[in-house]
């Protein structure tokens, strides 16, 4: 079984034996293709190679070949002499300065025969390859995988794979989309990484980048200046085009973008970052176009596909418990974080402000209805009553992801700014709570290794990152520290995760916690997820510290969370279960034998029968 997505963009083979070259570059006035034989050349000789392109209508232009090798060296010629990769490029070995290759999408023959997964089936297991391992590559990450199977983990998320400039980064600036980044390994070998994971039962999904390209190697506004906006900005200049003359084309990029991974690599879905970075004045939305092209694509394939947003504005109606078509499937929920954040470590800088005040309070709105502060760009001061909840499942929660700990100075992780029992408490409710879970890795296992902004600019990029990030955080460096270089590989080597702490009784034993806590999830909460009710969801405070927390689901039966969030012990008042009801303890943390005690940093979830078909509380 092979598999190939047909596109507009790119090279692709004819019925003829030829390959066709496409380049959408509407401001040139003449584009030649250089090509050369497979190998490492850095450069291709213009003199000796170029191809005339021909002009077509719409800005397009292309170039034939009569016969093609594979891992033939391409580039476009753009007026005469500026060489470009092709925006469209499979494979850029070395990078987006230096010539494209040509691939075969149908040398790859896969191995599993793979629907995926329900998205209520779902823990995610985020990861960045290049620190993974010390290799940084798919193959040594593939070593892992049944660990994290073994451990009640389901999906791979994936960090941004697109080719960016220099050989690490965290991925977030790519400009070659089509192109898994090199360092990482070859198309093939991410295929066989999706294969693997597959074999395994797991689920992968990447992370995509529609908001902005980065600033090194982008080639896009010196021949298709249409790709940026001349109305709107973001926060790393002008807007992608998604709404002005040209935007068809644009918009066709990023939709194809989406299919070419689901359908080259069997990815399972995608993660859009920063999607409240997208100005689309149009409609449909970008986004609502993406999502019912992909859904269409998926019905067609018989493939379960799920797609997540990053969203700042907390925007429910882009969220659906129905896979419907121009909605997603969740979102990284940062209130969750934000909240537990704030009640465990006292940080109220920054975006931590608004948490500040009362965060168990703000946790409790999270965990009944979704977000503590919903549609962000609505203003809501006269709100007295919490907003109409989501869909709970939708909220992917967790204790730490990439950007909550790598835009920290000196890139700690929660566990090493509070208790351990602390952070067992932070890790179990991210788990156990009809929210989707996500953990950062290592936090499986306790790493202490932090992770660190990295990326390898050089020039005046890489001096002006480093005086950015001096003037940001040069205030939170501990006395006696320095600020960790962002753009040296000390940095990159620095966050590689240690996996001889996996084996250590700190790390076995943190690892045991999340895999007994997974089980649970899989026994007690998957079964019941497609039966939790739309709305009803309460919480009681029952001390400054500690919540109790109902969850309800169709048939009477009820959920309930008890926990404190404190590093002293709580006398709760003990709630009497209704005659007839049974209650069934589903995972604790930390008990006491004196009722109603409830101990430092302790948890405890029981599933509660109905009485006559009425919740029971």
């Amino acid at each position: 079984m092979t598999s190939r997505h047909d596109m507009p963009f790119g090279e692709r083979p004819l019925a003829s034996g030829e390959r066709l070259f496409s380049l959408w570059a509407p401001a040139a006035q003449a584009v030649s293709l250089l090509h050369g034989p497979p190998g490492d050349a850095a450069a291709i000789d213009p003199a000796q190679t170029a191809v005339p392109a021909q002009r077509a209508a719409d800005g397009w232009w292309h170039a034939r070949l009569p016969s093609c090798a594979v891992g033939t060296a391409y580039q476009w010629q753009v007026d005469g002499s500026l060489a470009v990769p092709d925006p469209a490029s499979r494979h850029n070995p070395q990078g987006p300065h230096r010539p494209s290759r040509v691939t075969d999408p149908d040398g790859h023959a896969w191995r599993t025969d793979w629907t995926g997964r329900a998205w209520h089936e779902l823990v995610f297991y985020e990861l960045h390859v290049g620190s993974f391992t010390p290799e940084g590559t798919y193959a040594a990450a593939a070593r892992h995988l049944p660990r994290l199977t073994a451990l009640g983990f389901t999906a791979i998320e994936l960090m941004p794979l697109a080719t960016f400039a220099g050989d690490w980064g965290w991925g977030y600036d790519g400009v070659l989309p089509y192109a898994p980044h090199p360092a990482y390994g070859s198309p093939d070998d991410l295929k066989r990484f999706v294969d693997d994971a597959h074999a395994l039962g797991l689920c992968v999904f990447v992370d995509v980048v529609y908001n902005h390209f980065g600033p090194d190697g982008n080639y896009l506004h010196a021949y298709a200046p249409a790709f940026f906006s001349t109305e709107h900005h973001s926060p790393w200049g002008a807007a992608i085009n998604f709404d002005q003359a040209g935007s068809d084309v644009v918009r066709s990029f990023f939709t194809h973008n989406a299919l070419y991974w689901l359908e080259e690599f069997h990815i399972d879905g995608l993660r859009l970052d920063a999607v409240h970075a997208i100005i689309d004045d149009s409609s449909p939305h970008i986004l609502e176009q993406i999502s019912a092209q992909v859904r269409e694509w998926a019905h067609r394939a018989g493939r379960h596909v799920h797609l997540m947003l990053e969203n700042d504005g907390n925007h429910a109606h882009r969220l659906t418990d129905q896979h419907a078509p121009g909605r997603y499937d969740g979102q990284w929920n940062d209130d969750f974080h934000h909240a537990m954040h704030v009640a465990l470590t006292g940080e109220t800088q920054g975006y931590y402000a608004k948490f500040g005040p009362d965060p168990i309070a703000l946790l409790a709105r999270v965990l009944t209805h979704g977000f503590a502060f919903p549609d962000t760009d609505l203003d809501h001061s006269e709100r007295t009553d919490p907003a109409p909840p989501v869909p709970l499942a939708a909220m992917v929660n967790f204790m730490g992801n990439h950007d909550q700990i790598g835009n920290r100075a000196m890139g700690e992780r929660l566990a090493h700014l509070v208790p351990s029992e602390a952070a067992e408490v932070a890790l179990l409710l991210s788990l156990l709570t009809p929210a989707t879970p996500m953990v950062f890795m290592g936090d499986e296992f306790d790493a202490s290794t932090p992770f660190l902004y990295f990326a390898q600019w050089e020039g005046e990029l890489r001096d002006a990152v480093r005086a950015g990030r001096q003037k940001e955080f040069s205030h939170a460096v501990p006395e006696g520290q320095e600020l960790p270089d962002p753009c040296g590989v000390s940095s990159l080597h620095a966050s590689q995760l240690r996996w001889e702490e996996a084996g250590q009784p700190r790390g076995a034993g943190r690892s045991g916690l999340l895999q007994r806590a997974l089980a649970a999830r899989r026994e007690w909460l998957v079964p019941l997820a497609p039966r939790l009710s739309a709305a009803g969801h309460t919480s009681e405070r029952v001390a400054e510290r500690a919540l109790r927390v109902h969850w309800r689901y169709a048939g009477g039966l009820t959920l309930r969370l008890e926990f404190n969030l404190g590093a002293t012990a709580v006398d709760a008042l003990p709630l009497a279960l209704p005659a007839g009801s049974q209650s069934t303890e589903i995972f604790t943390l930390r008990r006491t034998a004196e009722e109603g005690i409830w101990p430092a940093w302790s948890a405890r979830w029981t599933l509660i029968s109905a009485v006559d078909g009425r919740p029971a509380d």
